[in-house]
């Protein structure tokens, strides 16, 4: 059957050498322009990442010392400190890692390993992937109307724990299913092969093996959620606060909120000392991120 003149024409121009060279010099300059583009994006926000991070350690270098670490909220600025909040941190993680480890985990597993691949496990794992992305308001609004309101936990630890712990599941289960679907399938074939169950298959080969990618899930989305000002806000975390929590029930505050009161003071004085949170805070979250990229690069050098 003969072609069309148009189509004739259209396989004729891209046979034409001249035709097809000039093409190619078109899309190789465009992808200039656009490396040029996309290079020039990286370097104005490094400028600007830069530009804050010099301004912050010029104001609140001087004033990070082992007073300002261990002392209590003050209306003097020289008295000051995030001792309260400090603690206030540390008692959010450590009630955070054993909830989104245990449910977090706990979903992926069971998402990955046993729910039927049907329309609703892809339905459910869709919305999972877009909760990662809700901001993190919308949280504390549901923190605030089920844990401290329904649940009447008050402006507790628990209450902000919680909070924050659902806003990192989403974050935790994607990462342990894909830490779960890099495990390789000889390894769960080999082991049913030699008679073991699927759920001895699932703890004793799979599990240790996705085991690090799990944990750097877990580490990643805990040093997001510690970083939130937002939810922690909206369930009541206290704005100033002279005792350290006793429990989990007790009234709190945490570093963002600390550096967030500070910010709001008109004395230039208060201001450093919202650097120098700043600097402690940026200080923990680096520590807990080279945490997680030291256990992905040891997982990815032993295989």
């Amino acid at each position: 059957m003969a072609l069309p003149n148009s189509e004739f024409k259209n396989t004729k121009n891209l046979m034409n050498r001249e035709t097809v060279s000039q093409r190619i010099k078109r899309r190789l300059q465009l992808n200039e322009i656009f490396k040029y583009i996309f290079l020039a994006g990286l370097v104005f926000a490094l400028v600007v990442l830069s530009t804050l991070i010099y301004d912050i350690v010029s104001k609140g270098a001087g004033w990070v010392n082992l007073d300002f670490l261990r002392n209590f909220p003050s209306r003097r600025p020289e008295d000051a400190g995030l001792y309260p909040a400090l603690i206030g941190s540390f008692w959010l993680m450590l009630l955070i890692v054993p909830m989104v480890f245990i449910i977090g985990v706990g979903a992926a597993i069971y998402l990955e390993e046993y729910a039927p691949k049907n329309r609703m496990t892809s339905f459910i794992e869709v919305n999972i992937s877009n909760l990662a992305g809700v901001p993190s308001i919308v949280f504390g609004l549901l923190g605030l109307t089920i844990f401290v309101r329904v649940m009447e936990l008050g402006n507790s630890i628990m209450a902000g724990a919680l909070t924050l712990g659902l806003m990192s599941l989403p974050i935790v289960i994607v990462a342990s299913q894909e830490a779960l679907r890099a495990v390789k399938m000889e390894l769960r074939h080999a082991s049913l092969a030699l008679g073991a169950s699927k759920w001895q298959t699932t703890f004793n080969v799979v599990l240790p093996s996705a085991l690090p990618g799990i944990i750097t899930g877990i580490i990643l989305a805990v040093s997001r959620a510690i970083g939130e000002t937002a939810p922690l806000i909206m369930v009541g975390a206290a704005t100033f606060i002279s005792t350290t929590p006793s429990n989990i029930f007790s009234d709190f505050t945490a570093l963002p909120i600390q550096i967030y009161n500070w910010t709001s003071r008109p004395q230039a004085e208060f201001q450093n000392l919202a650097a120098a949170g700043i600097i402690v805070l940026m200080t923990m979250l680096i520590a807990m991120n080279s945490v997680a990229i030291y256990i992905r690069n040891k997982y990815t050098n032993r295989h």
